[in-house]
């Protein structure tokens, strides 16, 4: 079930994309957004940072947050709630984990798990037809900490678990690419079908492609090892 960040970003998502925020406008004070959606600050703080990492708003600090017209977030700039990691410093980091993830995946899964994986994936391509981002970002992060379950091994689980909140961050940043928001899908399959092949080799390059277009998506050069 969607968390209450992410129900409160989907409406202000809803309202951004119906044209009642446009491009350029300053968002209601959080006091006022918080009291319409009958919300937490905490939980609308959250939600605006989900909104901004898919490129939807931007905080200026001292002025408010604003409506983008699509402009970019600059990668070489920490995230909000990342413990000051740089997006391309989260990149790097997941490579060091998530390849190990995929490669376990692959000799450890099981029906149970191949029928997750392919509900994640449905739901993700749903929420991408019908673009709503936020969904397609929270089910992107499903899947990504399904493969840390899938791999088996306790520590590299407490790992992914830790640092979910980042993972999820360095996650939405592609989304806000309006023309590659497939493409994080469609190497999900790829991924996923080196799994189900039960080919660990292949499911680590698969997610290491994977990291290679993220990167490449939001402006980072990180180049997969070959």
């Amino acid at each position: 079930m969607p968390s209450i960040a992410n129900i409160a970003a989907q409406a202000l998502q809803r309202r951004i994309t119906n044209g009642e925020f446009a491009a350029g406008a300053a968002l209601p004070s959080q006091r006022e957004l918080a009291d319409q959606l009958a919300i937490s600050r905490a939980s609308l703080r959250e939600a605006i940072s989900t909104l901004e990492a898919l490129g939807l708003v931007r905080s200026q600090p001292g002025k408010g947050v604003f409506v983008t017209a699509g402009s970019q977030r600059d990668a070489t700039q920490p995230l909000r709630g990342t413990a000051s990691m740089t997006p391309q410093a989260l990149i790097e980091f997941r490579a060091a984990l998530e390849p190990a993830w995929a490669a376990l995946a692959a000799q450890r899964i099981d029906d149970d798990g191949r029928a997750r994986l392919a509900a994640i994936q449905a739901g993700m391509e749903d929420a991408l037809k019908v673009g709503d981002l936020v969904m397609a970002a929270d089910w992107d992060l499903q899947f990504h900490m399904l493969l840390a379950e899938l791999c088996g091994n306790p520590g590299l689980i407490e790992i992914a678990h830790q640092f979910r909140e980042q993972i999820g961050h360095s996650l939405r940043l592609p989304f806000s690419r309006s023309a590659s928001i497939w493409e994080p899908a469609d190497e999900h399959r790829l991924i996923i079908d080196a799994i189900l092949a039960g080919d660990a080799a292949a499911a680590a390059a698969a997610m290491h492609a994977h990291l290679g277009g993220a990167s490449r998506r939001i402006g980072i050069d990180y180049r997969p090892p070959r």
